[in-house]
């Protein structure tokens, strides 16, 4: 069991007790986080299931948007996955010159950020939906928690473990590779030995800040136009227009936290240790924030970090298609 810290809503985030260097500065979930623990394999089979049996909620025939003959994915050219090319960008921050900056945001003892070069990847122009979710555990006979599918159809998917994020990536993965409906610039990523799955928390950042370090995907000052915090509830995903955000992605700030493929531990970032961690015993790292969270814990560099096994209606995901490690 993983107990975090509490609301940024009543205080700073404080560190998280523990003997792992895994539990440090644990940042911006609202409630304090705790869950048994799942299977540990990294990359759960799909048709696993998860708490409940319940019926999930309606998910209508058709939806504004979305391509009900595609898994309800975004319609348009690539169902919804954006290029983010190639190149280097600056991760990290400074608790030393930004006030709002968390101790766990610093890049180094030495260097307060760090320059990271990735190769290109796509990524989900918006989080995952309660449709999409559904479309998979239809298919699949999936039963996660019943809250995931209950929220509306155009609205994030809630409530869902790190597990059952990875195994909605499997599961979409395997449709892309087989179906007609794929789009062939996809397939031929797929085909040439890419997949579908959870971003780094260095691809997640790139694709929030871009290269040029801005706090906000917007920009420098918090917006309340542009994204979902410090709220009531979710929103439908891209309900809040953000024409300066990079690559034209939605809800990069605020609406849910979103799970990532890096074990949570204290940078500099690394692709190596992303690999090496994988089947650990770990706490994964969210980025984002959500609706809960002030506008300290929407910015690009915050880093939050939760028990993989955590359901909760603040915590979901999006998805990238990217080349094997």
């Amino acid at each position: 069991m993983l107990t975090t810290a509490p609301s940024s809503a009543s205080a700073p985030p404080a560190p998280v007790l523990g003997l792992s260097v895994l539990a440090l500065l644990v940042v911006g979930v609202a409630g304090w986080l705790w869950a048994e623990r799942p299977d540990p394999d990294p990359d759960p089979d799909p048709d696993r299931t998860g708490v409940t049996t319940e019926a999930p909620g309606a998910v209508p025939a058709e939806l504004a948007g979305f391509r009900s003959d595609a898994w309800f994915l975004p319609d348009d050219a690539r169902l919804g996955f954006v290029e983010v090319p190639a190149g280097p960008f600056v991760m990290g921050n400074d608790p030393g010159t930004d006030a709002m900056a968390f101790a766990n945001e610093r890049w180094s003892a030495a260097q307060a950020q760090g320059l990271v070069d990735l190769p290109a990847f796509y990524i989900g122009r918006y989080e995952v939906t309660v449709a999409q979710f559904d479309a998979f555990a239809r298919d699949t006979g999936f039963t996660a928690d019943l809250q995931a599918r209950q929220a509306p159809p155009d609205h994030p998917v809630s409530s869902v473990s790190w597990p059952d994020a990875l195994a909605y990536c499997r599961w979409l993965d395997r449709v892309l590779r087989q179906s007609s409906e794929s789009p062939p610039e996809l397939r031929r990523l797929l085909e040439a030995g890419w997949r579908v799955t959870l971003p780094t928390e260095a691809q997640w950042e790139k694709a929030a800040r871009s290269a040029d370090g801005r706090v906000y995907p917007w920009g420098g000052t918090p917006r309340r136009d542009r994204a979902n915090y410090s709220g009531p509830g979710t929103a439908p995903v891209g309900s809040a227009p953000c024409p300066e955000c990079p690559f034209g992605l939605s809800d990069m700030s605020g609406n849910v936290w979103e799970w990532t493929r890096s074990p949570y531990q204290p940078y500099p970032f690394t692709a190596a240790d992303d690999l090496d961690r994988l089947g650990d015993d770990a706490l994964w790292v969210m980025r984002g924030g959500s609706f809960t969270d002030s506008e300290r814990n929407v910015r690009t560099a915050v880093r939050g970090g939760a028990d993989p096994g955590a359901r909760r209606p603040f915590i979901g995901f999006r998805v990238v298609i990217a080349p094997r490690n």
